[in-house]
């Protein structure tokens, strides 16, 4: 279900025009909620000793040259994406070389503030984690 307020939605991939025949299960747009946007953040595992949820978290964002923005980390996922890869990567036998896997850490980026409306999906960004001492 869409939400009535279409000024916190983005429409975006629209592949259907008036007048079009469209298809069932054919996907027509693709719909973005603003007030729903979160980073989706791979961390080399070495870097989660401390990192728990609800931390603060300053972003920098490459689009935004001279913005900081303020999120929160929503949650660290259970497994690294080699996880769920179909087929799983298979190094050398006998090379005992460490390889550092990759984990998603997800950071709910705060809301009203004035940057914020102007991120979009796929951006880079920088994100620091604010970790207690």
């Amino acid at each position: 279900m869409v939400d009535p307020d279409y000024r916190t939605c983005w429409f975006g991939q629209k592949s259907v025009r008036v007048g079009a025949f469209v298809n069932a299960g054919k996907p027509l747009l693709a719909v973005i909620p603003l007030d729903a946007v979160y980073i989706a953040a791979n961390f080399r595992e070495t870097q989660l000793a401390r990192v728990r949820t609800g931390q603060l978290v300053d972003i920098k964002v490459d689009a935004l040259p001279d913005t900081v923005l303020q999120g929160t980390v929503e949650s660290l996922g259970p497994a690294s994406g080699v996880s769920y890869s179909a087929v799983a990567p298979h190094n050398a036998t006998g090379n005992f070389t460490k390889i550092v896997q990759r984990l998603p850490v997800r950071i709910r980026i705060n809301q009203d503030q004035p940057g914020a409306a102007n991120l979009r999906v796929g951006m880079s960004v920088t994100p620091k984690i604010q970790i207690g001492k």
